[in-house]
């Protein structure tokens, strides 16, 4: 197999009157069909069998449900649900696993979010705006508004009232435990249960001090000022711990309490990714680069991997992904149900995984129980190519690098296996649309790269170039453009009376590449520019 590219052509000029110019440019031919075609007959759609079984619905109860998290024992779960008369709105619940009873912890007005049960303790925190003064009017409008038929997509608004509490599981002695402007929530306590990590959009009040930009910013996505903050389990001594642009939030600790696994979008809001850091904020590890919006990780008490929900198989179908806790792998899919999976979380044992899903009767989304493969998930990522990217140092706004990177000079990622991979399709087609392609035009730059990492896949696989070399690269010629050559281009009118009108080229007419030199007598009659606009006669058209 062998890639084409081009040389310049040379400068090309056609007759004088048409002094038409061409520009080469070079050109590389895209040879991805082979890179794809040798293992796509092998292919095969693996099933959720492989990690998981015994799948069961574990909440019917209530218009929906999610973010299942477990009690330190794993005999309880405490999860948001929309059941209250009266609030559309989430409010916190428990179960028992073993005799399925229900209890509500938060006060029942408000909005409430992202629950946690504190170890050694009788305490559950979890995140409300019960104390606005106007929560009880948002659950009214809100209910006029499903009734009234209409429909809009979920989406979460970051109330700038919510709060951090704690409370005894049945809902008593409930303690407010964060007090900052801004939206506080997203809260997990650490393993020995004395601290707590938290998501804050603290640094963004008052808005008064922000830049005129930065204000337009926080009105239109709050989000992108959300952070990683830590603070001890009675909500004193509260501690930035991420310093970066963009949504810093739903942080978890690792079981032996020595890392925050947590995720972060880009500046534009688009993609995120999976992180982990040291309790300090230092250490800062990027796990995942999946040109997806990957998030909700949780780390499996072994320590050895994290499963997370992202979109990377279409915008609107998230599915559980797990990936090594350095990130040296690709992600390794876990479920293939079309919809919304996300929000998973693995039981203290490592034995279950609960997550929320869309996969009901009703299409709305509920949590989910299953017992989970602990070996199939180390296998699967044993077996998982490296990773396609690795970046030598992930900033973090804490000043540490990322030691636990492989070095990025031998592209780790770049090496398939006999039999194309889904994982394989997907690294080849994100290489080649990256932004440093800029698009592969013919003859740029990012052509070249492209075709580069196309003969060094090619050798990979045992493909070799014309005479048995590793160079899959010939040249051609070929015109890429053509240029007005000023000067050599006329048109003039001339009248019965002798008077010469003349046009300049470039400006008053364009001469198409394929034009010639010829003399043309006749009258010439002005017809107008066949525009048909509304209004008056006389009238401008001017907006």
């Amino acid at each position: 197999m062998q890639l084409y590219r081009s040389k310049p052509s040379p400068p090309f000029t056609p007759a004088q009157p048409a002094g038409h110019r061409t520009r080469g440019r070079s050109f590389n031919f895209l040879a991805l069909l082979v890179l794809l075609a040798p293992g796509v007959g092998t292919c095969r759609e693996e099933s959720e069998s492989r990690f998981l079984s015994n799948t069961r619905q574990l909440i019917y109860e209530g218009r929906r449900s999610g973010e299942g998290y477990f009690s330190p024992d794993g005999q309880r779960l405490v999860f948001q649900s929309e059941r209250e008369p009266g609030n559309p709105f989430y409010q916190i619940y428990t179960l028992d696993l073993a005799t399925g009873d229900s209890r509500r912890v938060s006060p029942g007005h408000g909005k409430t979010t992202c629950a946690f049960f504190r170890p050694s303790s009788d305490d559950i925190l979890f995140a409300s705006t019960h104390l606005d003064p106007s929560s009880l009017q948002k659950q009214k409008e809100e209910l006029e508004f499903r009734a009234s038929g209409k429909a809009r997509r979920y989406s979460w608004d970051y109330d700038p009232a919510m709060d951090i509490f704690a409370a005894r599981h049945d809902g008593t002695r409930l303690r407010n435990l964060t007090s900052a402007p801004g939206y506080d929530a997203e809260g997990a306590y650490s393993p020995d249960g004395s601290k707590i990590v938290f998501c804050s959009l603290r640094d963004a009040y008052p808005p008064e001090k922000l830049s005129p930009a930065d204000r337009k910013r926080l009105e239109v996505d709050p989000s992108w000022f959300g952070e990683i903050y830590i603070m001890e389990a009675d909500g004193s001594a509260p501690r930035r711990l991420t310093h970066q642009p963009g949504y810093d939030g739903g942080p978890f600790f690792s079981a032996d309490g020595q890392r925050i696994i947590w995720r972060r979008f880009d500046e534009k809001g688009v993609n995120a990714d999976i992180y982990t850091m040291k309790l300090d904020g230092s250490d800062v590890r990027r796990l995942t680069d999946f040109a997806a919006m990957s998030w909700a990780p949780y780390l499996h008490p072994s320590g050895r991997y994290a499963v997370f929900t992202a979109n990377k198989l279409g915008f609107d179908n998230f599915e559980l992904f797990l990936v090594d806790e350095l990130g040296k792998k690709e992600p390794v899919r876990v479920t293939y149900t079309d919809g919304f999976d996300g929000l998973p979380v693995f039981s203290p044992d490592g034995a279950k995984l609960c997550w929320t899903s869309n996969r009901t009767a009703d299409k709305q989304s509920q949590l989910f129980l299953a017992s989970w493969n602990h070996e199939a998930a180390l296998q699967a990522i044993a077996s998982a190519p490296a990773r396609s990217s690795l970046p030598p140092a992930q900033p973090g706004g804490e000043g540490h690098g990322h030691p636990h990177a492989a070095p990025v000079a031998e592209d780790p990622g770049s090496r398939s296996g006999p039999a194309i991979s889904e994982t394989d399709l997907r690294r080849h087609i994100n290489r080649l649309t990256a932004d440093e392609m800029n698009g592969r035009a013919a003859g740029s730059p990012g052509s070249s790269k492209a075709s580069a990492y196309l003969s060094k896949e090619l050798n990979q696989l045992g493909i070799k170039g014309p005479g048995g070399g590793e160079d899959h690269i010939q040249n051609f010629e070929f015109t890429a453009s053509n240029q007005v050559m000023p000067g050599a281009n006329h048109l003039r009118f001339t009248r019965p009376d002798g008077s010469i009108t003349r046009f300049e080229a470039g400006k008053d007419f364009l001469p198409l590449s394929f034009s010639s030199s010829a003399s043309v007598t006749g009258q010439v009659v002005f017809a107008g520019y066949g525009l048909v606009v509304p209004g008056k006669l006389g009238e401008g058209y001017d907006s």
